[in-house]
């Protein structure tokens, strides 16, 4: 289930650069961080959004109570530092998180921070009071957050309903940024506020996102930088080929792939290119409510004609790995070891044997040779959706369905996805943090606005807390593993596989760490300089 030597001998002498030990190098002031974007986000409200689209050029923007350390590339636990919470502690059997805020913090606006700030951020995600998200992706990840308290300007604290140890872990998620009360969601959707190193200044639709220099940080010499312009680009091979001629000095996140790699060693092989995983899936995705799909036998069938090999072949030559929902091994912690994931139904290296049990079904269902079913396969479009969506319909056709390709708008597919309006679908979940409550809540809880296909089952929702509650990694481990084989074997969304990309930059580009475990950390770029 893992990469090949093989494959593997592509991409060292790409990365040899990354091996070399440079200099010190005193750190300059000054200078534009020039970044090109793949697609116009949605809005600019992190707090609204489910895509790295709006997490990358924003993150900078903003602060959260506390944040993975931003030059380390494994996200967990262990690196987990402070931010605009300077301390905190646990009390009352894991059940309360107090956290002592940092003084003399100003929003971008002049206005101060204080804890009635954090207090609004989290009432917001859960939909308490007054303000309202338009879309509020996240807010199952605090379903277990019974309320925050304050005391004075100062402290803050979260009182859960139950222990749940990872729940620091969500506040450091770039996907949890602390919001001013006194800016409103709409106007955060357009015009941010945040108290981070970077201020927004200006987006134009499909052109640019441009950042300038937080001159009152609170963290005194940071950013290095001028400012960010994030330049639109929705070709991929224009955009690659801007990156190889130096009008940029980092590409958009994960963009590169295993094929593009070649083309960046070759014309440009000064540069830095860092292969990652993403922690970013790609699944089908089937609407549970729509017949026939709503038979499960149906979506069992279509879980067992997925050939994943034949994906991770086509698309990366080898190099992506097969896994259930959670990232896997080596940088993955909580996913599935190869010895366990061989025993999940639709894994097994047999495709054939796996394809004539769903063709079986299918007959049994009434389709057959002389009976096809005719679908519509949706997915948002950009390349990395509709690669192997591509894949995805052919594969289908050994099983009697004859599908389509719908492409959505970009900044349409996750809110038409939200809202159920589709049948089948070729989906990319990326998870937010590498950690099971984030995985397991957000896209299978029933009642979560990410559980797109609709899949609901109380009782392994009772084991979704066992684990959550759990202290004990290695017992952790193996409920995940449990519950990941049931979701597979559900067909609730299945994974075809787990993606790893590039993100390249220029020699002149310094103290930049890209994250290992998740495409949604990494981006606050406080520390960063360019050597020009």
């Amino acid at each position: 289930m893992r990469r090949g030597a093989k494959t593997l001998a592509l991409v060292v002498p790409v990365l040899g650069a990354m091996s070399m030990v440079q200099p010190a190098l005193a750190q300059k002031s000054g200078g534009v961080f020039k970044i090109y974007h793949r697609d116009s986000p949605p809005s600019l409200s992190i707090h609204e959004e489910a895509t790295n689209s709006t997490v990358m050029p924003m993150m900078s923007v903003f602060n959260n109570l506390v944040i993975f350390d931003q030059l380390k590339p494994i996200g967990s636990l262990d690196t987990i530092v402070p931010d605009l919470g300077e301390s905190w502690t646990w009390e009352d059997d894991g059940k309360k998180l107090k956290f002592k805020l940092r003084e003399g913090v100003k929003w971008h606006d002049g206005k101060p921070f204080t804890a009635k700030d954090v207090k609004c951020t989290f009432d917001l995600v859960q939909g308490k009071g007054d303000a309202k998200l338009r879309k509020n992706p996240r807010k199952v990840w605090y379903h277990n957050l019974d309320e925050v308290t304050t005391n004075g300007d100062h402290e803050v604290t979260f009182n859960l309903k139950r222990r749940q140890p990872s729940f620091i872990a969500l506040l450091a998620s770039g996907y949890t940024p602390v919001y001013p009360c006194h800016v409103t969601p709409a106007e955060m959707r357009t015009k941010p506020v945040g108290t981070g190193p970077f201020k927004f200044a200006e987006f134009k639709q499909n052109e640019y996102i441009k950042l300038v220099k937080n001159p009152d940080y609170w963290e005194k010499g940071r950013p290095y930088l001028d400012g960010i312009e994030f330049t639109i680009i929705k070709n991929r091979s224009t955009r690659m080929l801007a990156f190889i001629a130096g009008d940029f000095d980092m590409t958009y996140t994960t963009d590169i792939t295993i094929p593009m790699l070649k083309d960046i060693k070759s014309q440009a092989p000064q540069a830095t290119c860092e292969v990652r995983p993403t922690n970013v899936n790609r699944n089908l995705i089937v609407n549970a409510e729509k017949p026939p799909f709503n038979d499960p036998k149906m979506r069992r069938a279509m879980m067992l004609a997925l050939d994943r090999q034949a994906f991770i072949d086509i698309i990366s030559e080898g190099n992506d790995d097969q896994g259930g929902m959670m990232l896997p091994p080596p940088e993955g912690v909580w996913g599935m070891p190869p010895e366990v994931l061989e025993t999940v139904a639709g894994y097994g290296k047999d495709i054939e044997k796996n394809r004539a049990e769903a063709r079986k079904i299918m007959q049994e269902l009434g389709y057959g040779p002389d009976k096809r079913l005719p679908i519509k396969v949706s997915t948002r479009n950009i390349e990395i959706y509709r690669d192997p969506a591509v894949i995805l319909i052919d594969q289908l056709k050994d099983i009697y369905m004859d599908a389509e390709l719908e492409v959505v708008e970009t900044s349409l597919w996750h809110a038409k996805v939200a809202r159920k309006d589709y049948t089948v679908g070729m989906n990319l979940t990326g998870i937010g943090v590498d950690d099971p409550d984030v995985a397991l809540y957000e896209n299978f809880k029933c009642d979560s606005e990410r559980n797109y296909t609709q899949y609901c089952n109380p009782e392994l929702e009772k084991k979704f807390d066992e684990q959550s509650m759990e202290t004990d990694i290695e017992k952790r481990k193996k409920l995940v593993w449990e519950i990941d084989k049931q979701l597979q074997e559900d067909a609730a969304r299945p994974v075809i596989f787990h993606a790893r990309a590039a993100t390249c930059f220029h020699p002149w580009v310094k103290n930049l760490t890209t994250s290992a475990n998740s495409s949604y950390n990494g981006f606050r770029y406080e520390n960063v300089w360019l050597d020009k």
